[in-house]
């Protein structure tokens, strides 16, 4: 067994292979709740003796039952811990800090596709957590007797663990000035934002973002959707009520809003993508919408006005299919009629000449094909490559990349979509779990794909430098993640023209 002292007391871990030591469930905040609950995260106690870390925390209040990953029940409530695994023999690695995505509203660092042990072989020192996510951790609370509760506290969950590790990190072979954050879908949002945030500035230096999902939102639109929840709970939209009401009733009012939004067809953008909660660009927490505030960089003619967050290195990629994962598990409605897409294009504002110019680009594509294509650029790949563009205007670093492996099976084609590529860049392609995700067990060409990402990751997260040009190099290049066996899934590169017209500010009712 293995004991590393972190600042709070001892922690006893496991060997998950002869080469790596793992330490699950490390408490680095207090309990969110009770007289904590909404709050900033609170300093957890220090303990006597040994704490056994050889299992995963419990996870944040959600009704989601993911494969292979433990369930939320009412009363787990030591929910802010976090996972570390390292070579066995390490000492002065770069650490990689993984922010697991799910909405804003599921998941956590105990799903099996997170295993931290091929990334660590490879030479990291990887850290998962989990963080308040639903109303917990992005519901607005409306001002009452209390102090005012803060807007973002997953966001502010999310530092405290950074601090942890700059705090602690080095007890297991990690560098404290050599962190890099990565995230996917809203954890790469999450990362994003953490880049525009004070209290997060000196904490990492490398920012990894697969499938960057935006918009955020304003704080209108966060205090309707808490009106709207607080009524689907059936108590007043007060700080005093929302703070009497258990978690799990919060959990069920959260998922019959969501239900009404997706019978709505008259809901707006809420109807195809009912996606309640998210990041809230207050002005103080989070002072601004990362794009919104590196394209005023990129335009800034003063350098003293120019964000340090330009001195972070960024490294993006997002799939080529993303939204077809959403329709395959029917978490978004079905438009089949030009009647419906162009209900859809309405919906969103999307400028008149966009549907049109994907059927351009699609001529022989019928209209589900279309609709999933635009919702998933529009939600996440042109958004992921907007911020890095910008990132790059500003002064910084940034690379891109795409995923578009895809394989054929019995049952069909296996689309490059979202979700596909994180199995293969944490190293975990033969679980059980991520099979639906990757198309069935991984054939020797996948294994392939997979050690060559991990490479990337690793080269990004020690040096800067993942093994490609960045846009503001000499020969900017954007990588494609692809076998032999699947070039055809390469993405169109005209298929960013028609969204020149199309701007990202936070949501709005």
């Amino acid at each position: 067994m293995e004991i590393r002292t972190t600042k709070n007391g001892p922690v006893r871990g496991c060997r998950p292979t002869p080469d790596v030591v793992a330490f699950l469930g490390i408490p680095y905040a207090a309990t969110p709740f009770g007289v904590n609950r909404f709050r900033e995260p609170r300093p957890v106690q220090a303990w006597k003796g040994v704490r056994e870390c050889q299992d995963f925390g419990p996870i944040a209040p959600q009704s989601a039952r993911l494969p292979g990953a433990p369930h939320w029940s009412p009363g787990d409530e030591d929910i802010l811990t976090l996972n570390v695994w390292a070579p066995a023999s390490a000492d002065g690695l770069p650490v990689l800090v993984w922010i697991h995505g799910g909405a804003y509203t599921f998941g956590s660092s105990a799903q099996p596709d997170y295993d931290g042990t091929a990334l660590a072989d490879a030479g990291l020192v990887v850290v998962t957590f989990n963080y308040r996510l639903g109303f917990e951790g992005f519901g607005h609370i409306p001002p009452g007797a209390e102090p005012p509760y803060p807007e973002n506290r997953g966001l502010l969950d999310q530092i405290a663990a950074l601090r942890w590790v700059r705090e602690n990190i080095a007890a297991f072979g990690g560098d404290p000035a050599n962190v890099t954050i990565a995230g996917q879908s809203s954890g790469a949002a999450s990362a994003a934002c953490l880049m525009r945030m004070d209290q997060a500035r000196g904490l990492f230096r490398r920012v990894i973002a697969h499938s960057v999902v935006g918009p955020c939102y304003s704080r209108e639109l966060a205090a309707e959707t808490t009106r709207r929840v607080a009524s689907a709970a059936g108590i007043p939209a007060t700080s005093t009520h929302l703070r009497s009401a258990p978690p799990h009733a919060l959990v069920a009012a959260s998922d019959r809003v969501v239900d009404s939004y997706r019978q709505d067809p008259g809901s707006g953008p809420r109807h195809y993508n009912p996606v309640i909660y998210g990041p809230v660009v207050d002005g103080d927490v989070l002072p601004s919408d990362p794009l919104s505030a590196t394209a005023a960089d990129a335009s800034a003619t003063d350098a003293s006005v120019t964000d340090a967050s330009a001195a972070v290195d960024l490294l993006v990629c997002h799939t080529t299919q993303e939204y077809w994962l959403m329709d395959a598990v029917g978490s978004t409605p079905k438009v089949t009629t030009d009647e419906q897409l162009a209900g859809f294009a309405k919906a969103f504002h999307l400028p008149d000449n966009l549907v049109p110019g994907y059927r351009k680009l699609m001529p022989h594509a019928p209209v589900p094909d279309i609709y999933l294509a635009i919702l998933g650029d529009l939600l996440f790949s042109e958004h992921t490559r907007r911020l890095a563009e910008r990132h790059a205007q500003a002064g910084g670093r940034a690379f891109t990349s795409c995923f578009a492996r895809h394989r054929t099976s019995p049952q069909g084609v296996v689309r490059a979509w979202h979700c596909s590529d994180i199995p293969f860049a944490f190293g975990n392609l033969t679980l059980k779990s991520v099979e639906f995700l990757i198309g069935g067990p991984p054939s020797t060409a996948d294994h392939e794909l997979s050690r060559r990402m991990r490479e990337a990751w690793v080269g990004f997260a020690t040096t800067g430098d993942p093994g490609w040009s960045p846009l503001n190099g000499p020969a900017p290049t954007h990588h494609v993640w692809d076998t032999a066996d699947s070039p055809a899934g390469a993405p169109n590169s005209a298929a960013r023209a028609p969204w020149r017209q199309v701007g990202f500010s936070p949501l709005r009712p």
